[in-house]
């Protein structure tokens, strides 16, 4: 079971023996990239990282093509959390918030919360969004209870966040994953339940992909498909920005050339990309032309 893959990496895996499938991600570099965007305080830095994790776990057992986003908008102090992987596997994530925070941070308790998660392209429409109910205290519950209710099949997440990494685990019960002696086997769900309950966070958060799966399940003949490696990533291009001031309109536009002394920027918050525009370049796009400046800086 070695690779040489230990971290920013998602591990596909079947218990043969349970009739169980599972995915395992674990993000360092690349979380901490988006984690370095804010001074972010420690339950919503744990909870961003939670987010990141289980995007790139939603997409272990799909066929993808565009991204998985997971959003989170509440009347709250927390207002906004976003986070996405990408068919390409590359991520990147946010979260506002207003002081104070509570800490823990329930996510029950959040006044008129909604979280949805969206797969498909933006671009061309082709979207499937579903609304998660947020019942329960904690994301992985609460995606518990989603896939629950929207596939009818059990699963189980166990999710971990800190400074240096995140790190999410997820388990479903598949009928005749495995072959026949998952079939045979009715305490399996359960067995697999009760060794996943043995891992805690600390072990979580420092052990390798493959340590935990060995610790975990090597009674239950694991196969381990090839890894998919990960990475922090943005889809923000100039053409996007161009389009988004397209939507504001010529009256908007005017006003912030003229706040600005006539050049537009504007910063993608995923990456800091910088873009810039000037007057010609806002008159080439209000009156559908090609900007003439196809520049950009990193701040």
């Amino acid at each position: 079971m070695e690779t040489v893959l230990v971290e920013d990496v998602l591990h596909r895996f079947v218990l043969e023996r349970a009739g169980v499938r599972g995915v395992l991600v674990r993000l360092g570099a690349a979380w901490r990239e988006v984690a370095a965007r804010a001074a972010y305080p420690v339950p919503l830095r744990e909870l961003l990282g939670e987010s990141l994790v289980a995007s790139a776990l939603l997409t272990g057992n799909i066929k993808l093509e565009g991204a998985l986003s997971i959003e989170l908008k509440s009347g709250g102090p927390l207002r906004l959390l976003f986070v996405e992987c990408s068919d390409q596997g590359r991520l990147r994530g946010l979260a506002r918030w207003q002081d104070p925070l509570p800490d823990p941070l329930d996510l029950s308790a959040l006044p008129g919360a909604i979280m949805a998660i969206t797969i498909g392209h933006a671009e061309r429409g082709q979207r499937y969004q579903g609304l998660v109910e947020l019942g329960q205290p904690d994301l992985a519950g609460a995606l518990e209870n989603y896939f629950r209710l929207s596939e009818q099949l059990p699963a189980r997440l166990l999710l971990a966040a800190d400074a240096e990494h995140a790190v999410g685990l997820m388990l479903q019960k598949l009928p005749g994953e495995g072959g026949h002696g998952a079939v045979e086997d009715e305490d399996a769900w359960n067995r697999v339940l009760h060794l996943t309950g043995t891992l805690g966070r600390e072990e979580m958060l420092s052990a390798s992909p493959e340590q935990l799966l060995y610790r975990l399940y090597h009674e239950e003949t694991v196969r381990l498909f090839e890894p998919r490696p990960l990475a922090f990533g943005c889809s923000c291009t100039r053409e996007r920005v161009e389009s988004m001031l397209r939507s504001l309109g010529r009256e908007e536009v005017e006003a912030a050339l003229a706040a600005r002394e006539g050049e537009i920027e504007v910063i993608c918050e995923f990456c800091a990309q910088r873009y810039t525009f000037d007057r010609i370049d806002a008159e080439m796009l209000l009156s559908g032309g090609v900007s003439s400046d196809t520049s950009t800086t990193a701040q």
